[in-house]
């Protein structure tokens, strides 16, 4: 195909045909191989930002991860666009894994806990502020903007998780007795590793314990 070179973006399609040649002159079959199935194990739900691409972080190929993300990785339930993806990877994909990720300098977390102002992302992030409200008392014990910042983007990845687990969605796949986990995961922008909340949630009656014995472990660790 000829990329028009008047075209303002002829630079990213000459760049994904360079990709795409890349990867079937290494496997040949790749490309048929993808359009033939999608089977997941892992659900990501995640940030929106740019700098956090799901597949690369865990090193992961097309098709080997379903993803959802949206500004400051929030899980509401009346979210239609978040339930339905997760439906259709729970119901129909049968994914394995659920994996809520945060990342530490959320620009969305950011402006919840200092009550910026953006636009009608604000009212989105109003999420976020409940989250910060909830666990005011933690928060105000802590001294340093950046580890307090630290510390209420892994609650809010917690809260969200708890989120996930609630929903009809996954509570009628344990129901069932689907093999389901959700987990709470927070990625570091400095050095790109992720950190495990200590959160993972096998069945509904696992939620409550787990809930407060991850908080109980970020109380005893800085950010």
């Amino acid at each position: 195909m000829i990329v028009p070179k008047t075209s303002r973006l002829a630079h990213l399609l000459e760049r994904n045909r360079a990709w795409s040649a890349d990867l079937r002159a290494r496997d040949p079959d790749f490309f048929r191989r993808l359009a033939d199935q999608q089977a997941p194990k892992y659900l990501w739900i995640g940030c929106s930002d740019s700098r956090v691409p799901a597949n690369q972080i865990i090193d992961m190929a097309p098709g080997e991860v379903f993803v959802q993300r949206n500004v400051a990785n929030v899980v509401v339930h009346t979210d239609l666009n978040c339930l339905s993806t997760m439906q259709f990877a729970v119901d129909v994909l049968k994914v394995e894994h659920i994996l809520v990720v945060g990342h530490y300098g959320c620009g969305g977390v950011k402006a919840a806990l200092d009550g910026a102002r953006l636009g009608l992302v604000d009212n989105w992030l109003r999420h976020v502020g409940d989250v910060a409200q909830k666990h005011a008392a933690v928060l105000d014990r802590i001294d340093f903007a950046a580890q307090r910042h630290a510390r209420l983007c892994e609650l809010n990845v917690i809260e969200q998780v708890v989120n996930v687990a609630q929903t009809t969605v996954v509570r009628d796949a344990w129901e069932r007795g689907q093999n389901l986990t959700v987990h709470g995961w927070c990625y570091s922008l400095e050095n790109g590793l992720v950190n495990d909340l200590g959160l993972e949630i096998a069945q509904h009656s696992q939620l409550a314990e787990r809930y407060h014995r991850a908080l109980a472990q970020l109380r005893e660790h800085v950010p």
